[in-house]
């Protein structure tokens, strides 16, 4: 996705810049030996599913009383380098996030048996026994939100701002109309990417397309799944003509009155969950969180909805909704088919 690439000669540049992003959980980790190093696909900055990623790893860091460090990377060729770089460290577990690691945590475990490695949000088709991967099952929140945006749209047009066109994104796409469809069957939906060179991270093409659906295709309620763009969306949004809805985490407040609700994932729970079994010698394996694990959902489902911002806290009946199909989903009622598998 990335082609740009850095030259082996930035290495140096590139480790001490990884080690200045770097921070440890505190004087605890001083006498416990361990220590857990995080890769993220590129710089964490406005990327709220790479800050659930970090929070999850500190807090995970911090119980265990080790140290943390954070590696950034750039593209796929200092995705590599910092794998390696950390494999020389020889920490707890080294954590890689998102299917950009695909490829190396494909090979790079088996090179070294007697490190431990987790990979989050995706898993390679080869594991190794000591790679840990925990995953989740987007798809079915996406199809939540759907439900709630087929009953909201007074013209039943929908539009996606997603990042990239790939299986793996429209896990956040497919499902999302396929929810408004089963509510709404008029409904219509049009997906429109940000591509480019930084596709999960352009908030003025994320906005731009924004813009398109509502003015060039009527959408009247657009999901924002481009990562770190999704601010131009809802920018987009403020200046009127469409709704919103965020991904991963709550992202109403963001926007007051422009965004219905979320698509959440709870990455910061499954990440920390498997850094401590890891710690605790539980490795291997790949967990798959859901609804029925409470590894996803939306703001609708949350205590705290009534203080979320979310504007969907006032049309109850939408929330009735959302409930019902939720427990029809945990009960084997209602099949969200995965783009990813196509099953």
């Amino acid at each position: 996705m990335r082609k740009a690439l850095v030259a082996a000669a930035t290495l140096p540049l590139l480790l001490t810049a990884c080690g200045a992003a770097s921070g440890t959980s505190g004087s605890s980790s001083k006498g416990s030996g361990k220590s857990v190093i995080l890769i993220t696909p590129t710089p964490v900055g406005t990327d709220s599913f790479l800050q659930l990623s970090v929070a999850g790893g500190k807090k995970a860091a911090r119980e265990l009383g080790a140290s943390f460090k954070l590696y950034e990377s750039h593209d796929p060729t200092s995705i590599a380098q910092n794998v390696d770089a950390a494999v020389r460290a020889k920490p707890t577990v080294i954590i890689g996030v998102t299917f950009s690691f695909d490829d190396v945590l494909g090979t790079v475990p088996a090179q070294h048996p007697s490190q431990q490695f987790l990979e989050v949000d995706s898993c390679p088709k080869k594991q190794a026994t000591n790679l840990t991967c925990v995953a989740f099952k987007e798809h079915e929140a996406a199809y939540l939100a759907g439900v709630e945006a087929g009953q909201l749209s007074k013209k039943h047009k929908l539009g996606v701002v997603a990042a990239l066109d790939s299986p793996f994104i429209h896990r956040w796409i497919d499902p999302f109309f396929a929810g408004a469809k089963s509510v709404a069957p008029q409904t219509t939906g049009t997906p429109l990417y940000v591509g480019g060179g930084n596709p999960f991270s352009d908030p003025a093409r994320a906005k731009a397309q924004a813009q398109t659906l509502s003015a060039s295709k009527g959408a009247d309620i657009i999901e924002a799944a481009a990562s770190g763009g999704n601010q131009g969306v809802f920018q987009a949004a403020a200046a009127g003509g469409f709704k919103s809805f965020g991904v991963d985490v709550d992202q109403c407040k963001l926007s007051p009155g422009n965004v219905i609700d979320n698509v959440l994932k709870h990455v910061d729970v499954a990440e920390y969950n498997a850094i401590k079994d890891v710690a605790a010698g539980k490795s291997g394996g790949y967990k798959i969180y859901g609804l029925a694990e409470n590894g996803v959902g939306v703001t609708a489902l949350d205590s705290d909805l009534a203080s979320s911002g979310c504007t969907v806290a006032s049309d109850p009946a939408v929330v009735a909704k959302v409930k019902q199909v939720r427990d029809d989903i945990v009960a084997g009622k209602i099949k969200v088919a995965d783009p990813v598998t196509g099953a």
